[in-house]
């Protein structure tokens, strides 16, 4: 097997790379007009390249599927724009705030919810006005007691402009924690370098890292020794799954994942139902499965190895806990309540009408 050495972005590159068919190029390109195509080596060399069904594979290469839209997906699918008041910043949340500094990542996940507003067509970070507003708006909230940095995945940023974002956050005597989300420790190890790693922890202020993975096979010896890096220098760990079909959406591999990050040093957090992003039904499990998932987790794995099970409400109206006495059965799906006590109806959407 040839050794994948440099990034892949573009059908073509798929393609000289036996990771699709030439056949499919057609399919392929009208899918990459409207979403960001990326693989690093690291996850395009750990790709079973034999397998139908790869999972692997299936997070990362594009899929004739994405075309085929359900009606009730949206370009927005939990409404950050609704809660966007500067540039850069989603406050849903009274104490904290998304600040989305890169609209770029080293990977483009297939299954992304924010898949309309990253890639390289949409810039790669923030301007230095944009930023300042973004500054601005969290030194002028004094609820904000949280920062999560996101994107994009922003560790594709260099450690000088991690640091920079860092010095700016840290001169804000109200936010006492920066949460940094990432793809890049599994996906783009050899980024985790010393500096990045100082850059990280040149802050005042409490660090959290949260690391997304969905899959086993993620977790490369390479991978490994990135996630290693960077709880060896202290920095609290948490991870971010998101549960979909044909990836992780069995118990076998759901507790082989938690076990190893517990192993890793990581706190299993959450794990996401997959959002309305559109083009995304092929990937959705129903509610009910993932219920049943999370029970029989329960039933095998450490309390410390266990994630929230966990929906985000369309609409910008937050995160529930799938498991809890926040949802009952509708005749059509589910009704939740919102962190306010607010009730909202929720219609799996699991299969597009013309997708089997």
């Amino acid at each position: 097997m040839t050794i994948i050495e440099r990034r892949l972005s573009s059908v073509s590159d798929l393609v000289a790379a036996a990771l699709v068919s030439d056949s499919d190029r057609d399919a392929l390109e009208r899918v990459a007009e409207r979403y960001a195509i990326a693989l690093t080596p690291a996850i395009a060399n750990a790709i079973d390249r034999g397998a139908s069904s790869d999972p692997l594979a299936l997070q990362f290469i594009p899929s004739e599927r994405e075309l085929h839209p359900h009606p009730r997906e949206n370009d927005d699918p939990i409404g950050d724009r609704l809660k966007s008041p500067a540039p850069g910043i989603v406050h849903r949340c009274a104490d904290r705030v998304l600040f989305k500094i890169a609209s770029v990542c080293p990977v483009y996940c297939r299954f992304c919810f924010r898949r309309e507003m990253v890639g390289p067509a949409n810039g790669d970070a923030l301007s230095a006005e944009e930023f300042a507003q973004a500054i601005a708006y969290i030194r002028q909230t004094p609820s904000i007691w949280e920062v999560i940095l996101t994107g994009g995945d922003p560790l594709i940023l260099s450690p000088r402009r991690i640091r920079e974002t860092v010095e700016a956050l840290s001169t804000i005597s109200h936010v006492k924690v920066l949460r940094w989300h990432t793809r890049v420790p599994v996906v783009d190890p050899e980024r985790i370098s010393a500096d990045l790693i100082d850059a990280l922890n040149s802050s005042h202020q409490t660090v959290f890292v949260g690391l997304h993975t969905n899959h086993p096979r993620e977790l490369t010896l390479a991978a490994r020794s990135a996630i290693s890096r960077l709880a060896d220098a202290g920095l609290p760990l948490l991870s971010q799954t998101v549960l979909l079909k044909g990836v992780n959406d069995d118990a076998d591999t759901l507790e082989a994942l938690m076990r190893q990050l517990v192993e890793l040093r990581v706190k299993p957090y959450y794990l996401h139902h997959g959002d309305l992003a559109p083009g995304t039904t092929h990937f959705r499990t129903t509610i009910e499965h993932g219920r049943q998932l999370m029970a029989e987790l329960r039933r095998r794995v450490s309390g410390i190895a266990l994630p929230t099970y966990v929906l985000d409400l369309p609409g910008a109206h937050g995160k529930v806990p799938v498991e809890s006495g926040s949802l009952s059965d509708t005749t059509d799906g589910y009704r939740f309540r919102d962190r306010h006590g607010r009730s909202h109806e929720y219609e799996d959407a699991c299969a597009a009408p013309d997708v089997p």
